[in-house]
């Protein structure tokens, strides 16, 4: 095995490039086998497996999110005689079907005006939107969104803080094309610079956020027969729009509000609680967050913690969280550095050998059974089991065997995770690869996943 490890490593795509790769006996811990293991590399996305670790044991596997409804006035006669304010307490996965739901309450409430302002209450967390990791360029990536305490998805791969956006062709050439927006609001303005075409060249249709608004442009060639295009966009200052998605509710439930319904400000202490919205379980998040690679979720776990833990929803309260937990857990943490909690931060450094430590460690954790089925399964399609590794490793021994998170950043590569060998010894293996000019090391990875899945002797061999 060692001598297979060895050769692939010298793959000519690692020429001048980082490896830092450790494996580890699953059961006793033993390495068995590492190549600059202790040289501490940027780990792209597998920082999540640090985030995901320290969330389930500060948190628990059954932790919610909430979203509330408060007022510091009183009905009479079906008037809302102050103001109602809508408190967020981080969750991801609201959509707008939820703040649907509550203005149904209030409705079913007898409510028929608020005689005072609708605000939105973001608080719970500090109002530092993007962490340290986020470049000016991504601002309007759904990968790199804004965090906000009261922030709404599109869909169930709950990407908070953005829009989908679908163009489809127009039925006749050079007529614009279709776009529709979800959720459907006014906060976002829509410029269509698009054209329908009989056959395009090499120009792409292009969906862009105007740095510092909310003017999303879509320009660019679509094809008469061309699929319906989907971008999922990240909007500028989260909260907004979640206010404006649920004063739509209110009008459509038929509750006037006399006030203004996009101030922000915090819920006063002599409020009273109308209602309470849950999320799923922390467990049940995990899914998206870890086998689809969500950043924004992990990026509000960190705030969550530092929350839970400080009463500060910050980044640096936060991270502290982390760096406490996996001190717990026997990771060197004198050797890491971590400045976001999914990854996207380039000034994170971590030792493959911490990763794989890590991975040892949060097997005698209760909440260990969610933290593995939370990996994404080699080859597996199925979205929300394979996840990133979902076409990975098919028609090999890897397939259905190795359970790994995914790291990916420009010029930087990893993966982590469990796997069985074909004599039936159970292995942790963690990979990180840095500075590599080709596109991607994928290959590699998954070869070395392979020869793990593969080796058919005691490991010592």
């Amino acid at each position: 095995m060692k001598d297979k490890i060895d050769d692939l490593l010298e793959d000519e795509a690692l020429y001048g490039a980082m490896a830092g790769v450790s494996i580890r006996h699953a059961d006793s811990g033993e390495v068995v086998y590492e190549r600059n293991a202790h040289l501490r590399l940027t780990p792209a996305s597998n920082t999540k497996l640090f985030t995901g670790a320290a969330a389930l044991e500060t948190l628990g596997p059954e932790y919610v999110f909430t979203t509330e409804l408060w007022t510091d006035g009183d009905m009479d006669d079906g008037t809302l005689n102050g103001n109602l304010y809508l408190r967020g307490k981080g969750d991801p996965t609201l959509t707008a079907k939820d703040l649907a739901s509550m203005a149904a309450f209030l409705r079913e409430q007898g409510i028929k005006e608020i005689r005072g302002d609708v605000i939105a209450d973001d608080t719970w967390y500090d109002n530092i939107r993007l962490s340290d990791g986020i470049q000016w360029s991504q601002e309007s990536e759904y990968y790199a969104a804004q965090v906000s305490a009261l922030t709404v998805s599109p869909d169930q791969d709950y990407d908070a803080g953005t829009v989908l956006i679908r163009v489809s062709p127009a039925n006749k050439e050079g007529q614009p094309a279709t776009i529709e927006v979800t959720p459907d609001n006014v906060y976002v303005e829509i410029v269509n610079r698009t054209k329908t075409v009989k056959s395009k060249k090499d120009d792409e249709l292009k969906v862009e956020r105007k740095h510092g608004t909310n003017t999303i442009i879509v320009e660019g060639p679509m094809e008469t027969n061309e699929p319906v295009s989907e971008s999922w966009i990240a909007v500028f200052e989260p909260t907004g729009l979640v206010s404006e998605l649920f004063h739509q509710s209110l009008v459509k439930e038929g509750i006037r509000v006399q006030g203004s319904h996009t101030k922000i400000a915090e819920t006063p202490e002599e409020a009273t609680r109308l209602y309470e919205h849950s999320s799923m379980a922390l467990k049940e998040l995990f899914l998206p967050f870890m086998k689809l690679s969500n950043n924004g979720h992990a990026e509000v776990l960190v705030k969550e913690m530092g929350k839970f833990i400080h009463d500060e929803g910050s980044w640096d309260k936060g991270l502290d969280v982390i760096g406490t937990e996996m001190r717990r857990l026997g990771v060197n943490m004198d050797t890491v550095q971590l400045n976001d909690g999914s990854g996207m931060s380039a000034t994170n450094f971590i030792p493959a050998h911490e990763i794989s430590q890590l991975l040892f460690q949060v097997q005698v954790k209760e909440w260990f059974p969610e933290f593995r089925r939370s990996l994404p399964v080699a080859g597996n399609k199925e979205r929300f089991v394979g996840g990133t590794l979902r076409d990975r490793m098919q028609g090999t021994e890897a397939l259905e065997n190795v359970r790994a998170k995914t790291g990916t950043l420009t010029g930087v590569s990893s993966l982590s995770g469990y796997v069985t060998t074909k004599a039936g010894e159970p292995l942790i293996f963690a990979m990180v690869f840095n500075h590599f000019l080709v596109e991607d090391v994928d290959e590699i990875e998954d070869q070395l996943a392979i020869i793990l899945s593969e080796h058919q002797y005691s490991i010592r061999n």
